[in-house]
């Protein structure tokens, strides 16, 4: 396994520095390695001779500096390869909740996807995440935009905006596609930018929903009846 994983880095690093080139193979064997994105766990699978807090402020600060263009252009160019021309995109949003957090950065409120349900609302402290995934041509999921997000941050706009930008790096990246997305994008914002960006796509509505149909609005259950 080690050796595809290196065979793999090495496709999306080999226009970076040496340091940033080891940096990303380390970071991708050991997530793998050790099933955990703790930096932690992932410094365990190294085996090294320096003392582990060391190797974990070196992992630290390179996360700081953010992905390279040049490592993210690698990998958008090897994903390009792998997928089929009826590009799927699925985007879906999730939380990470930290309720017993005080220290992390910009902090914001969450609802609490694993504790909320139909009719009760449970909110936390936490972060928003927003996931975008291209199917490859084995049906497989492989990620094309992931962002953490908080209202608390300083330059925060929006979570549609973030939604907006994971949208448009899809068309960029695919010129056409069929975007997936669930019930929580059942809003007329998203279907104007899909239009705008001349893109396909399948959202799921709830029974709520009325859609303007041969000139008439009616229910979305009772179009689908039809």
């Amino acid at each position: 396994m080690k050796r595809e994983i290196l065979t793999f880095s090495r496709k999306i690093s080999r226009h970076l520095s040496k340091p940033d080139s080891k940096f990303t193979a380390d970071m991708t064997y050991g997530i793998l390695a050790s099933g955990s994105c703790l930096l932690t766990d992932i410094v365990d699978q190294f085996h090294e001779s320096s003392k582990k807090v060391n190797s974990v402020e070196r992992l630290a600060r390179h996360l700081n500096k953010g992905t390279p263009s040049k490592a993210l252009n690698s990998y958008f160019s090897l994903i390009r390869r792998w997928v089929p021309d009826e590009t799927v995109i699925h985007i879906d949003d999730s939380d990470i909740v930290k309720p017993d957090g005080y220290k992390f950065e910009a902090l914001g409120t969450v609802r609490d996807s694993s504790k909320s349900t139909d009719t009760k609302n449970v909110y936390e402290k936490g972060y928003h995440m927003t996931e975008s995934c291209v199917l490859v041509k084995n049906a497989h999921p492989v990620s094309i935009f992931s962002k953490i997000h908080s209202s608390k941050e300083k330059n925060f706009t929006s979570a549609n905006d973030v939604t907006f930008s994971t949208m448009k790096r899809g068309a960029d990246m695919f010129g056409h596609a069929t975007f997936v997305m669930g019930r929580g994008y059942y809003d007329n914002k998203m279907f104007l930018k899909l239009d705008e960006l001349k893109q396909d796509y399948a959202i799921w509505l709830t029974s709520k929903r009325n859609l303007f149909f041969r000139g008439k609005y009616v229910s979305a259950t009772h179009l689908r009846n039809q």
